[in-house]
């Protein structure tokens, strides 16, 4: 093989990572997005809690029980999705690990043993990016199932604030989203 086609192919090589890069790039974004929700939320939630406070037991009693239940599971999505943040940035250390390898075993000569070194850490990369893609997956089950319990909590207040007339017609609505749970 001539010296430019062997530089050539290292190059490809080299770049061929990026794919998994740009996705890494793409995973961290999307789960910074969902974090600095669920912390827009825990503050929001926190207002509502402070605002409660001045009123009586009675009227906010049910109203406090939801938002203790979803701050409990606000933390641990925010948990949830820093720990999968880290393992993006550790997976795209990988991948970006990954290309410098290729390109330095192609510099040493007649070492096939170092042939594998690019292939480990590019593994180790992919185990990385599906052990973060996991974590979201139960990051959202858990968002899902907060979102059940405060459209149950509205619901059970709305019927309760609404005129009767305006309920019975909306019953059907609220007999279907319980029974999706």
């Amino acid at each position: 093989m001539d010296p430019m086609t062997s530089a050539v192919a290292v190059l490809t090589a080299m770049i061929t990572p990026a794919v998994l890069i740009s996705a890494c790039g793409s995973m961290i974004l999307s789960t910074s997005h969902r974090l600095g929700r669920v912390v827009d939320r825990v503050r929001a939630l926190s207002d509502k809690l402070d605002e409660l406070f001045g009123r009586s037991a009675d009227e906010t009693k049910d109203r406090q029980t939801i938002i203790f239940a979803q701050l409990d599971k606000l933390t641990s999505r925010a948990r949830i999705l820093q720990r999968a943040m880290v393992t993006f940035y550790l997976a795209l250390g990988m991948f970006v690990a990954t290309s410098v390898a290729i390109g330095v075993v192609a510099f040493i000569p007649n070492q096939p043993r170092y042939n594998l070194v690019p292939v480990i850490v590019g593994l180790a990369g992919a185990c990385f990016l599906f052990y973060g893609s996991m974590l979201l997956i139960f990051e959202a089950r858990l968002a899902l199932s907060t979102i059940h319990a405060e459209m149950d909590f509205i619901w059970r207040q709305t019927t309760r604030a609404a005129p009767a007339e305006v309920v019975q017609q909306h019953k059907p609505h609220f007999v279907h989203f319980r029974s999706r749970k």
